[in-house]
């Protein structure tokens, strides 16, 4: 689907993890990482325990060059993920994590 599809069930009542998320992943597709930063986040209202929904958090604010936010977005995600046994996200975002760190100095 593309995001005018995805927009147009948001704007008829339909908002729910998975189009939240499908919309932030589609945003940050297309370099609109403010767009989809607003819309991961609603995501992580839905379910905060989802390690990928973190991981493009993350992604989406280093892309904005908020690295502070980014870090304290991956080291969240990283918890989550060794919590839920998600290990290849936890690495994944370990790597992303010391990206942000060092383009934060």
């Amino acid at each position: 689907m593309n995001i005018e599809s995805l927009e147009l069930m948001l704007q008829q009542g339909q908002d729910n993890f998975l189009l939240r998320f499908g919309l932030a992943q589609a945003q940050l597709k297309n370099n609109n990482s403010s767009e989809a930063i607003v819309h991961i986040k609603k995501a992580l209202e839905f379910d905060a325990l989802h390690s990928s929904s973190w991981k493009l958090l993350g992604k989406a604010l280093a892309q904005e060059e908020r690295h502070a936010e980014a870090i304290d977005a991956f080291e969240k995600g990283i918890k989550v993920a060794e919590n839920q046994g998600d290990i290849q996200a936890a690495k994944e975002m370990k790597v992303f994590l010391k990206r942000s760190q060092k383009s934060l100095n």
